[in-house]
């Protein structure tokens, strides 16, 4: 998905009226230390526009909608093993090429007027409805990719549902009972289980789409621990699910939490003052330079005037990169982009221009992780006399008569992302003699200029929609070329190498097998310099103390149900 930078100016958050079906748990009893009721609180630098788990394309988007949506499978707390979700258990046949789901009993739709205010049990066809909308070409729907070329019978669905919903769905999806679902894949595929823990699959029921339509976005109807309560310009609230069906390891029925509350923030300064002063509870990605001094000194900490926090660390599954597009003609030359690529130090970017922030990129396209081993890639050396030497056999000695481009960056001025910017641009002007202009804009105008072909250079970042390197991959992908799509292969990239690699990398069972050629996929990225990766990060995250059983993983997933509030006085 795209991990993306945005700049909101919406400085307040406040809302109109409340909801006059609150539910009262102050009567409620957790066992092993946990308590119910509060209400947490935290903020995004991007407006949320859409709760439609198909739209739900950016982190932002999705740390919401998977609150509200209850997806097929899930991944546990480390973000690295499949669990059960709506669908309890699953069997995949001897050839790999079908997966049947036996659906859990007793999940129920949160109480909506498309389902005349009532709840109803979630079952097969739900699930069914879900993945078929999921391979449709509707326009509410931005992941059919997901699913296009890999169950059978979902591309032609595609074709056939450009203006609208056609009945029968999908071919390679069935309803075998009540509660069984057969997925028949056209390759078999090691990584399906994974994949169907994304949260673009939250499952909501036919009602909903029917009775909504395009205004699907607005009104979620899932079977997830929170519902929505308050949805406006402000923010978002959402509101504990009395009849989720999820429990912990204790038997108490989750979540704990009473309610959420999102609003926006125009800088992440903001956000940490407003976590100073104890508005919000959690704050996402820290910048470390600001820490210390907004949340204060050590004599302030001393005299109780901080607030008591806990720093957790994950290393992110995630790049940040520049984006070319190859239908420039002057970048579609390899050695132009290969030029650019040597002629980067990103070791400087990183200890200089943004003050160690971040990791450079010393290997390929994936990250480093315990799903990847990217030290089996060799990545671009820093080399200025053959980035000179290969931008003058391309026609550009010391850059003469290499057009001025735009470098289009969305986020807050000085911020990480416009500092990186600023940084490859100066290193290109001084180390190869082209200029490289930097425009600041916001991040939907920018997914604009990339998806029209605007934009030639553009700053983006992805992180896994699920645990396996393919995820990374499916971007390079051929077929993609063809999608007007500001993520799904926007260099126009084709590479009948590459996309043979791909094509077996789906198909191979053995993982072993599976990891040597992402790794082969990954060096031929980085040969063909399809994209310029530039730094890695962590995943760092400040909560206060009051908050507990929060965890983070390196997918950067939220989960809200587990988490309860202790305030200190209550502290064993």
């Amino acid at each position: 998905m795209l991990k993306h930078f945005a700049l909101i100016t919406l400085l307040s958050f406040g809302f109109v009226g409340c909801s006059d079906d609150s539910v009262n748990i102050e009567n409620l009893k957790a066992i092993g230390g946990a308590k119910y009721g509060g209400t947490f609180r935290f903020m995004s630098s991007e407006k949320i526009e859409t709760l439609n788990p198909l739209q739900a394309t950016t982190l932002y988007r999705q740390r919401i909608t998977s609150q509200i949506f209850d997806p097929i499978l899930r991944l546990d707390a480390s973000g690295s093993k499949v669990i059960p979700s709506i669908a309890e258990n699953f069997t995949v046949s001897p050839n790999g090429k079908s997966y049947t789901l036996q659906i859990k009993k007793g999940i129920y739709f949160h109480p909506d007027e498309c389902l005349d205010g009532s709840e109803r049990e979630l079952t097969a066809e739900d699930v069914k409805f879900t993945l078929d909308l999921s391979c449709s070409g509707l326009k509410i729907n931005d992941i059919s990719f997901m699913l296009h070329d890999r169950v059978v019978g979902a591309a032609a669905f595609n074709k056939a549902t450009k203006k609208q919903f056609k009945e029968g769905g999908v071919s390679g999806v069935k309803v075998l009972s009540k509660y069984k679902v057969q997925i028949d894949l056209v390759e078999a595929f090691a990584g399906f289980d994974k994949l169907l823990t994304y949260s673009g699959f939250g499952v909501f029921p036919k009602e909903a789409y029917e009775f909504y339509k395009d205004d699907l976005k607005n009104h979620p109807v899932g079977t997830g621990p929170f519902m929505l309560d308050e949805y406006s310009s402000k923010g978002i609230k959402l509101k504990r699910n009395p009849n989720y069906w999820g429990k912990d390891q204790f038997g108490n029925q989750l979540p704990f939490l009473e309610s959420i509350e999102l609003s926006y923030t125009k800088n992440k300064r903001s956000e940490l003052i407003a976590f100073r002063e104890r508005k919000i509870d959690l704050v996402l990605e820290i910048p470390t330079d600001e820490v210390d001094n907004i949340l204060g000194s050590l004599k302030e900490a001393q005299e109780g005037k901080t607030v008591k926090h806990k720093v957790d660390s994950k290393q992110s599954f995630s790049v940040t990169f520049m984006g070319i597009s190859q239908q420039n003609p002057v970048f579609k030359d390899l050695r132009v982009r290969q030029a650019i690529n040597h002629a980067i130090n990103r070791e400087y970017l990183v200890n200089q221009t943004l003050q160690g922030e971040g990791y450079p990129v010393t290997n390929g396209f994936i990250p480093n992780t315990e799903f990847f081993p990217a030290n089996r890639v060799k990545g671009p050396d820093y080399n200025i006399a053959k980035a000179q030497s290969l931008l003058a056999t391309a026609g550009y000695p010391n850059g003469k008569n290499f057009p001025v481009t735009v470098l289009y960056v969305s986020g807050n001025k000085d911020a990480y992302n416009h500092l990186l910017a600023k940084g490859v641009a100066q290193q290109l002007k001084e180390n190869l003699g082209i200029s490289i202009s930097v425009e600041l804009v916001d991040f939907e105008k920018r997914n604009s200029y990339v998806k029209t072909g605007k934009a030639s250079l553009w700053l983006s970042g992805w992180i896994a929609d699920y645990p396996d390197g393919e995820s990374f991959l499916s971007i390079f992908y051929g077929k993609y070329a063809n999608l007007d799509s500001e993520f799904m292969n926007p260099f126009k990239y084709r590479s009948a190498k590459f996309d043979e690699l791909y094509s077996r990398l789906n198909k191979e069972q053995n993982e072993d097998k599976r990891t040597d050629i992402m790794v082969e996929c990954d060096q031929q990225v980085v040969n063909d310099a399809v994209v310029i990766p530039l730094t890695n990060d962590d995943f760092i995250t400040m909560i206060n103390s009051r908050i507990r059983n929060f965890k983070t993983n390196s997918l950067e997933n939220l989960d809200f149900s587990n988490i309860f509030i202790k305030e200190q006085k209550d502290s064993e």
